[in-house]
């Protein structure tokens, strides 16, 4: 399920971007932005490459200004992607970093801002981060998810949803196509879980992070889906 489209255009990573900071939580390093005094967070697990893309913290100060604690964890230790070292391809990269191990990382994240007194909290995951968030799903650890442009995430996972999910796809992503994306439409349909589906025209997989700042009309794509993010867990984290 994993391409070229998903290791492709990879972002100028900026350790100093973003109107927040980095703490440690749960014995990761996070990137927090926002106040915890909301009682109300959200986590972002990235795609893979990584928590200090400059997008991924401008969208987390995004989701903060509208009221919400936001925190995204660097679930690859140091060790994001890197597209430029043909030693270490992502069919190498990726035997150290299973989402399953992300999963397992997320769930002491949420035990941490629950500690912290979070009463509510959503999930997004991005690509390789949508995985981590469709397994919280399964086991109703948070209270709404959103996935974008997902990597692995399959039929049976959709089927395994437990809460309000939304799914945000592309129209030209080979990882996750369209017709995949209508599939997992079709089960949430039929289940109880409240959902939405929406499919980006002329976007790629990785619309929602990998974009130019500087072309306006993936700028507006991008924010588009950022919308429908802060929507989803105004309504569903409360």
């Amino acid at each position: 399920m994993s391409g070229p489209q998903c290791c492709s255009n990879p972002p100028a990573v900026d350790p100093a971007s973003g109107a927040g900071h980095v703490e440690n939580l749960a014995g990761f390093n996070t990137y927090v932005s926002g106040s915890l005094q909301s009682k109300l967070a959200v986590l972002l697990v990235s795609d893979v490459f990584g928590y200090e893309a400059p997008n991924l913290r401008k969208l987390a100060d995004k989701v903060a200004a509208a009221g919400f604690y936001v925190v995204v964890p660097d679930f690859f230790y140091g060790d994001p992607y890197v597209s430029d070292k043909p030693d270490r391809p992502f069919t190498v990269w990726i035997k150290d970093h299973a989402p399953a191990k992300g999963f397992e990382d997320a769930k002491l994240i949420i035990d941490a801002l629950k500690s912290k007194g979070a009463s509510s909290i959503g999930a997004a995951g991005f690509c390789w981060g949508a995985k981590v968030v469709i397994e919280l799903s399964k086991v109703a650890l948070i209270q709404a998810a959103v996935m974008l442009h997902p990597l692995f995430v399959t039929v049976d996972d959709i089927k395994g949803v437990k809460l309000p999910i939304a799914i945000l796809g592309a129209e030209f992503d080979n990882v996750s196509p369209p017709e995949l994306i209508k599939q997992f439409d079709d089960i949430l349909k039929a289940s109880k879980v409240d959902s939405f589906v929406k499919i980006f025209p002329n976007c790629a997989h990785g619309w929602t992070l990998r974009y130019d700042v500087d072309d306006a009309t993936a700028v507006a794509c991008a924010d588009e889906a950022h919308k429908d993010i802060l929507e989803w867990f105004t309504k569903y984290v409360k």
